[in-house]
Order: C-alpha cells, then structure tokens, then sequence
C-alpha cells in the first residue's frame, strides 16, 4: 500500500534534523540568559526576559504546527500571504508607531509587531514558487525581473518606513534563491555591476543618520561620545572578554552601562555574550549558528523538489545574513544596521518570523526523510 505524500504531523516532528533542533534551542537558551544580564541593571529593562521566553515559547509553538503543516501546503497559500503581507506593510506606513523615527511597528490589542520581519518569510515563500515553475528559468532576463519585482515590493515599503537595513537582508536572500535556480555568471555581473554604479547617487539618498553610521564605521573617533560611543563601547566589551570572559552577569561594560542598555539586549547581545563568556563562549555561539546554516544547505541539497530546495535556500540564506550581519557590526566590520542576531536578540516579532522560518526548512527535511 502506498504510503501518503505528505508525512502526518507526528511523524514530521520526529524526523526533523535533531542536531539543527539543538542548535537552534541552544541560541534560544543562550538569548534569555544573556538578556536578563543585559537587563538586570535597568527597572524598564529587567522583565526583558521573562517577554523573550514567553516569545521564545510561541516560537516553538510556531515551528512545531509548521513542520506539522507541511511546506507544501503553505507554498500553496504564498500568494495570498505575500498579498496580506505587502498590504499590512502598507497599513504600518499610515497607522504605524513611530520609535525612533520609524514607523515599523503596529499596536495589535497591545502587542507591538513588527510586519516587516513576516513580510520577509511571505516574500521568500513566493520567490521559491515563481522561481520553482519550469516555465520561468533563472537563466532568463523576463525571469530575473518578476524576481525584482516581487522583492521589489516589500524591500521599497520597508525602505519608506525607513528600515533600510531589514530591507537590505532581501537582496542575498534573493541572490541566493536565483543562484541556486540556475542564474547565469553573465547576470551576475550584470547586476553586480549595476549595483557599484548605484553606489555614488545612494550615498545622495540616504538620511543623515544612515550616512553618518558609514563615517563613524570609517573612523569611530570622529566623534568618540556621540556616534561613535556605540561601535567604540561594543568592541572594548569583545575584547574585554578574552578567553574565558568575566562570568555570567559579571561584564562591567554591560552591567555599568558603558554598553547602552538600551540596545545591548537587541542589537548588541553579542556583545554581551563575548565580554562574560569570552573566546569560547562566543565560539560556542557561532558554532550553534554554523550548525544551522550547514544543516539549512543539506535540507536544501536533499530537498525532495525544486520548490522545497528554493525555500530552504532562502530562509537558509535569511538566517545566515542575519547572523553575518550582526556579528560582522558589533566587532566593527560592518557599519551598525540595527539587524538583530537570531534566537538571541530580543523581539516577539523576528523571533516568531525565526521559530517559522526553520519550521519550514525542517519540513523540507521531514517530506525528504518521509519519501525515503
């Protein structure tokens, strides 16, 4: 008797990647520990946690009702999801909250979300599905261009808000999912070449702030107590740390707010984590990272279809960006974008986005495993 396609709840849960669970429940653990030291010294700051882990539960929730719900029926609704997506970007732009001068979030029965962070996952599931259909090869310009415009969408109503840098995560997702469908070198360097002559006018588009964050990326000193004061403060606290860190709760940089309490639980938890646990604390972190992006890429060599390899890739690729970008600002060899690092920065919103986003790269996993 033949066995059904798609694999039954249960028996998707038990074949997910347990060394990609692990690792993926490490970065939680590791994330409300260290949020909690970043927190403890701040009355507004010091339940942080205690948010984070009832977060981190509903992003468990999240992964385990999407593997049992199966990739495939999810692509089966990107349309209609990447269409609620844009639209729901559109409402933050008019009823928005504003913080910081962006009007990213949305005040939902008071609960704060953030919809770009969804908005990424919907996009990414209709680039997989266009990009999956046989009659739209990568290796097409007419093919490249409805890939533009369907990230083209999201990536100008993020910009608006403005969140350049959630934004910016879109264009190697994106580059990865066309790369893997078969895109030709010849448009490769078409586009790269394109965006380096983009480069000069950008510099004339961005706001102040933005290009103040590249010149104090340059040259921190230029401005030590100001701008500055952040790259300056995150890199004494790496650094600070050496091999075995001052322990758990002990980083002085942190606990004396030299590292802005503000942004060490978010943008600036590496930091955190690096001064009280050290070189191998920070190893260990990057090591439970590494695990999920090679575990990602195997799930998507040993997809069972195109479209399961696409979506893997991508969400693969959105993981590892952001990762890569966080922990490539806070030790200053990127300018500060104010990407937060996977599983361990606080936010509910990026942190339910993560919890589905490896639920579907597991049930790509759990459909291969069941076909075998």
């Amino acid at each position: 008797m033949r066995r059904p396609a798609v694999p039954s709840a249960l028996r998707a849960l038990r074949r997910c990647d347990r060394l990609f669970v692990v690792a993926a429940l490490g970065l939680l653990a590791m994330g409300v520990l260290f949020i909690y030291s970043a927190g403890r010294q701040s009355p507004t700051l010091a339940l942080l946690w205690r948010r984070q882990l009832g977060w981190a539960l509903a992003a468990i929730a999240a992964f385990v009702a999407v593997v049992a719900t199966g990739y495939r029926r999810i692509l089966a609704s990107a349309a209609a999801l990447y269409a609620i997506a844009a639209a729901v970007l559109g409402l933050t732009l008019i009823f928005g909250v504003k913080i910081n001068g962006a009007r990213c979030w949305l005040n939902l029965f008071g609960v704060q979300l953030q919809p770009s962070e969804f908005a990424k996952v919907a996009t990414i599931l209709l680039a997989a599905r266009m990009l999956a259909r046989p009659d739209l090869p990568a290796d097409r310009w007419s093919t490249l261009l409805k890939a533009a415009a369907v990230v083209g969408l999201p990536f100008g109503l993020i910009v608006l808000q403005p969140d350049l840098g959630t934004a910016m995560v879109l264009l190697p997702v994106t580059l990865a999912m066309l790369l893997v469908a078969g895109m030709r070198a010849r448009h490769l360097a078409a586009l790269t070449a394109l965006g380096l002559l983009l480069l000069p006018p950008a510099w004339f588009v961005l706001d102040e702030y933005q290009r103040e964050r590249i010149r104090v990326f340059l040259d921190p000193w230029r401005d030590p107590l100001g701008s500055g004061w952040n790259k300056i403060q995150s890199e004494l606290a790496i650094g600070s740390g050496g091999l075995w860190g001052k322990g758990w709760l002990a980083g002085t940089q942190n606990t004396l707010g030299y590292l802005p309490r503000p942004v060490a639980p978010t943008d600036f938890i590496f930091s955190v984590v690096a001064e009280e646990t050290g070189f191998v604390g920070s190893s260990l972190l990057i090591l439970l990272f590494a695990v999920l992006v090679v575990r990602g890429v195997a799930a998507a060599v040993e997809a069972p279809d195109r479209e399961g390899m696409l979506l893997a890739t991508g969400l693969t690729a959105l993981v590892f960006s952001h990762a890569f970008v966080n922990l490539a600002m806070t030790i200053g060899l990127l300018p500060i974008t104010g990407l937060p690092l996977p599983l361990v920065s606080y936010g509910g919103s990026f942190l339910l986005a993560i919890g589905i986003s490896l639920g579907l790269i597991q049930s790509v996993r759990a459909h291969r495993a069941d076909q075998e």
